[in-house]
């Protein structure tokens, strides 16, 4: 493997490179119990979880996308890092991709965003207050990604704002933590009860109940059910995307 890194993190990036491509992870501790996950895992066979050793990286984006679309929450991590961030150093990105890329701002320009700066980027005051509420205790925060998946999870619920979804979207990233479930999600149960027992309507409970056989892989085992691409039709229309900049 040969990689080049720039500025200042450039030496931190080349020694965490392996984690970042997946080579902490254990594949292998994987046994598929359903056929669909079989067929994802056949499909999938490079399929690793990676672990990044960063925390605000990962939970400030899913403070973002807390009760929001997609489409909102891409939005306001746009806006917030451009105006914030600084440009990323090295060779500019090649044709089709952008005219810069940008880092994201350390945690001390994250408490300095004034408050009508996260409104114009359409983060309403509980996000918002919850992303400045964890970057004050950044130095705590990061200490997460050393720890066990599960104690990690604890010590970002600590922070009012952060529950198990968000603690949970952030230590599969930070963590690369395998049995990391994502509960409280808006689909994931409907998808995941659709593609293992035909139930559309499963709630956590029951989607939980579904994982069980794979006790230490449940984030795995998601993972490859999302791939498999067996998802229900939708019933509903679509989450409505707000601008509340413009309220």
């Amino acid at each position: 493997m040969e990689a080049e890194a720039w500025g200042a993190g450039a030496a931190w990036m080349l020694d965490q490179l392996p984690e970042l491509l997946g080579a902490g992870d254990d594949p292998d501790a994987f046994v598929p119990r359903h056929r669909l996950v079989v067929e994802a895992q056949r499909r999938r066979p490079g399929l690793r979880l990676c672990r990044t050793g960063l925390v605000l990286e990962s939970l400030i984006p899913s403070v973002l996308e807390q009760k929001v679309t997609t489409v909102e929450a891409y939005r306001a991590w746009r806006i917030l890092v451009r105006k914030h961030g600084e440009p990323a150093p090295g060779p500019a990105p090649g044709p089709g991709y952008g005219d810069q890329l940008y880092v994201m701002p350390d945690a001390r320009t994250w408490a300095m965003i004034p408050s009508w700066e996260w409104h114009k980027a359409g983060v309403d005051a509980k996000r918002s207050s919850t992303i400045l509420r964890a970057v004050r205790v950044a130095r705590r925060m990061e200490e997460a990604a050393a720890m066990e998946p599960e104690r990690a999870a604890a010590r970002l619920e600590l922070i009012p704002g952060i529950g198990p979804w968000t603690a949970a979207e952030v230590v599969q990233r930070s963590n690369g933590a395998p049995d990391a479930v994502t509960v409280g999600d808006l689909h994931l149960p409907g998808i995941i009860g659709h593609a293992l027992a035909g139930d559309r309507d499963a709630d956590d409970a029951a989607m939980l109940e579904l994982l069980a056989p794979y006790a230490g892989q449940r984030h795995r085992a998601t993972r490859l059910i999302l791939l498999s691409g067996r998802t229900p039709a939708r019933r509903a229309p679509r989450m409505e995307v707000r601008n509340i900049a413009r309220l």
